[in-house]
């Protein structure tokens, strides 16, 4: 009798246990770290890490607007006179590979399950833009291979550049070809608010400025012409490509960040800006710039190694402007503007139909209206004439890319324009036209590295990406 009611109780505590156990994943499921998470949550992380690189002091005013000659800095102006710190190019490196191209890619995967086209087209055209920095400031780089470390693959090959860019092109056109059925989430959408279009206008915009980045080197018109054709780019500055800051640190725009809430003044105009503005009465000026403590706009030239002194001082040399020290001043992907030069240009060399001038005037017209400044006659006494056409288009872009350090010394590396000089006692005596690997990539991808270079060239800053040969 006493071993029945020992069975009985044994009985009834494994029932109690099994019951307990019933739907133990479903009520055991902690909320706060959930395994899977719905792809547009990751839409803010990848816009985010891009754009603060883009637009911090250490990447896009010192390796960006001071080598495009936008900036200059009247101290600790290493990196303008082309030295640059070797932690910064790592951290490019990693962050848009472990932070904006893996979370991107993390995106597309979460998309897939969830069966969302929309949302796994936004995934590929962060991926195409991060790449697309990435080749164009250190030129070969992993792709075919890269960010496959749960495969176990920590070591993936360099490809050519020329490789990368046909791999972006590609996400690019799948992009434009899924956007259409499912959903992106307005609040996780720091960019459009959920407005797919918008996306779709981006990817277009981007696939123009590619195939312009490397049509010295390969036939794009029949490209390029398509995308005239079907007329689904930027349409007015609505639509361009930006992350807008929030107005208090630590989300708003890195410049402020740095700059006024940093209390670093050593952030300067270029006396190229300066003197070019200055001579043709362009109304940009004083957004671009503040006055010096004498109440005039002055510049700096680029690079010289002992300052401040007696001729450029924090005192004398113009501050960067009000207007791009704003804490909600937004970062750029890519601007309306800049698409209608690249299309000016196009146009000029007879790789698109359609009118130069037309596109000349219209980005000089987006420009201004980014900046909130009148025309007052400048556009029609500025007008596109053709001798000097590409130098007026390549000028033009170089003034609507001030405050895009990165973009705009890009595109004077491909474009030449306007004319510029290296820095004053620079530790090298050109312009970079790249960046160096980093450091890590030797000692943990070295085998890869050393038949990047082998392929590419001597890894230092002279040294010239595929494009621009």
């Amino acid at each position: 009798m006493k071993r029945f009611k020992i069975s009985i109780l044994f009985l009834a505590a494994l029932l109690f246990m099994v019951s307990c156990d019933k739907d133990f994943e479903e009520i055991n499921i902690d909320p706060n770290n959930p395994v899977l998470v719905p792809s547009h949550l990751l839409i803010p992380s990848a816009v985010r890490a891009y754009q603060n690189e883009m637009n911090s002091t250490f990447t896009g005013a010192d390796m960006g607007a001071c080598w495009a000659q936008h900036y200059a800095k009247v101290q600790y102006n290493s990196e303008e006179r082309y030295i640059p710190r070797l932690g910064i190019l790592r951290r490019v490196w990693n962050t848009f590979y472990a932070v904006g191209i893996s979370d991107a890619e993390a995106m597309y995967v979460l998309a897939e399950a969830e069966g969302n086209d929309n949302m796994k087209a936004v995934a590929l055209v962060l991926q195409a833009y991060g790449y697309s920095v990435l080749t164009d400031i250190y030129g070969d780089i992993p792709f075919s291979e890269a960010i496959k470390g749960n495969d176990g693959n920590f070591t993936p090959k360099y490809d050519t550049q020329q490789e990368v860019y046909t791999g972006i092109l590609a996400m690019l056109t799948q992009a434009n070809s899924l956007f259409g059925s499912g959903t992106i989430d307005s609040t996780s959408d720091i960019m459009y608010q959920g407005d797919a279009s918008k996306w779709k206008k981006f990817a277009n915009s981007l696939s123009f400025r590619s195939l312009m980045r490397i049509s010295g080197k390969v036939s794009v018109g029949a490209d390029l012409q398509a995308l005239v054709n079907a007329g689904n780019m930027f349409g007015s500055n609505d639509d361009e490509a930006k992350l807008v800051y929030l107005s208090a640190d630590p989300s708003a725009n890195p410049l402020y960040e740095t700059v006024i809430f940093g209390s670093r003044a050593e952030y300067k105009i270029n006396s190229q800006v300066v003197d070019r503005m200055l001579a043709s009465n362009d109304p940009r000026l004083p957004q671009y710039a503040q006055f010096n403590d004498a109440g005039i706009y002055r510049g700096k030239p680029a690079g010289i190694i002992n300052v401040p002194n007696d001729d450029y001082s924090y005192a004398n040399v113009s501050p960067i402007g009000e207007f791009y020290l704003r804490p909600e001043a937004p970062g750029f992907f890519m601007s309306n503007a800049e698409l209608h030069f690249l299309m000016a240009e196009a146009a000029h060399k007879n790789l698109i139909t359609g009118s130069a001038s037309a596109h000349y005037a219209a980005g000089i017209a987006a420009s201004f209206a980014a900046n909130e400044v009148s025309d007052n006659g400048y556009i029609a006494a500025n007008a596109l004439n053709t001798p000097i056409a590409l130098e007026q288009i390549g000028t033009q872009k170089w003034y609507a890319l001030y405050g895009q350090g990165i973009e705009a010394w890009t595109e004077w590396r491909r474009v030449g324009y306007p004319a510029l000089l290296p820095a004053l006692e620079g530790d090298i005596n050109e312009i970079p036209s790249r960046y160096t690997y980093p450091t890590t990539e030797v000692s943990i991808n070295g085998a890869n590295y050393d038949a990047a270079v082998a392929s590419q060239g001597t890894d230092n800053l002279t040294t010239k990406v595929w494009w621009n040969k």
